[in-house]
């Protein structure tokens, strides 16, 4: 366990140490008070990066990857990117809906004969993408009686026989629900009307035409050199596992740098690489009282007194937060990585004033 005020003293010492050498964090663009500030009141522990339209103007990593190795996070640092692989899953969605083998007003019945019929004729992809489709979750409660579940590593159609036969909890899209089981059956889906895995797949139709090659699911950090390790926030810091399934990766398992979201909200957002009908189905909010599209969440900022649009992807599972915000009309992105389980509030809020955006109300 280390005292989190610790951090940045032991980081300097060991980079002074005789013989010991480490590589020294990325640096791009002009010092960014607004950072400096943040990294002093929050102790932050990440990698902040900034840029337009993919590329990138400013870029600072802080802290320790790894506190016990002695590792430092640099601009490469890999970190569990939590709820935005909802919106990865969403893309390769998108991408099967285009190829016409997917629909998302289609009741999941379509696809999934065997789901009872009260959800499965009534619940869309849609409502599954929105968090809005009344299926219980019946996951927490069943890894709650058993912790050793997430040894089984069941698989995406086991996983919906097991833990998405609920009763319905509400009709169809009148509530938000945030759960993963929503997301173990868009997997389910995928790998139905695919016959391919369903990391396969994002692999495919995502991760590799985004060109996201440090992108990925399932990583071990003990096995893995290039990604953060998680922690308590403390104080003490105090390192932390991430057990999980592969079934959770649609909602919850990937791995990134902030260089790869960077890039990859540029193309998603800013180019062709949708239809425009996905482009506009993944930026039309659908609860708004969550400001939830499809995977992720369209916020309002108010910058210069004008109110602009931005898709707004955050994450947030053990230790590690994540913000991805990209401003729909410029194309500017703030990235925003960390492993040491900051506030989410205060990482959004930090987003807002790297974009220029007034105090939220």
């Amino acid at each position: 366990m280390i005292d989190r005020r610790g951090l940045f003293a032991a980081a300097g010492a060991l980079c002074a140490a005789p013989g010991l050498s480490l590589a020294a964090p990325a640096r791009l663009g002009a010092d960014n008070p607004v950072v400096d500030a943040f990294v002093a009141e929050q102790k932050f522990q990440g990698v902040v990066m900034i840029g337009r339209k993919g590329r990138a103007s400013y870029v600072r990593a802080f802290g320790m990857a790894d506190i016990e190795a002695g590792k430092p996070a640099v601009r490469d640092t890999v970190y569990c990117v939590a709820s935005i692989s909802k919106w990865l899953t969403t893309i390769a969605v998108l991408r099967l809906v285009e190829q016409g083998k997917l629909s998302l007003d289609a009741p999941i019945i379509t696809w999934l004969p065997e789901q009872r019929p009260d959800t499965g004729k009534t619940v869309t992809l849609a409502h599954l993408l929105s968090n809005t489709s009344g299926i219980p979750n019946g996951f927490m409660p069943a890894l709650k009686a058993d912790p050793e579940l997430l040894k089984k590593n069941l698989s995406a159609a086991e996983s919906v026989k097991a833990f998405a036969q609920g009763d319905p909890l509400f009709p169809p899209g009148t509530r938000f629900d945030y759960h993963p089981v929503n997301w173990f059956v868009v997997s389910a889906i995928v790998e139905a009307v695919t016959g391919k895995p369903f990391l396969a797949l994002v692999k495919e139709l995502t991760t590799d035409p985004l060109k996201m090659g440090h992108t990925r699911a399932g990583l071990g950090v003990d096995a893995e050199p290039g990604v953060a390790v998680s922690y308590y926030a403390g104080p003490p810091l105090a390192r932390r596992a991430n057990p999980r399934m592969d079934v959770m990766a649609a909602s919850g398992g990937y791995f990134s740098t902030v260089d790869d979201l960077l890039v990859a909200a540029h193309i998603v957002f800013d180019t062709p690489f949708l239809s425009e009908a996905s482009r506009k189905a993944l930026t039309t909010i659908l609860v708004p009282e969550q400001d939830y599209a499809l995977g992720g969440r369209v916020r309002s900022l108010t910058i210069d007194g004008q109110v602009k649009l931005a898709g707004w992807e955050t994450g947030r599972t053990a230790g590690y937060r994540s913000v991805l915000g990209h401003r729909l009309d410029t194309g500017d992105t703030v990235v925003i990585l960390n492993n040491t389980d900051l506030s989410q509030k205060a990482l959004d809020l930090f987003a807002d004033k790297l974009f220029g955006a007034a105090p939220r109300p």
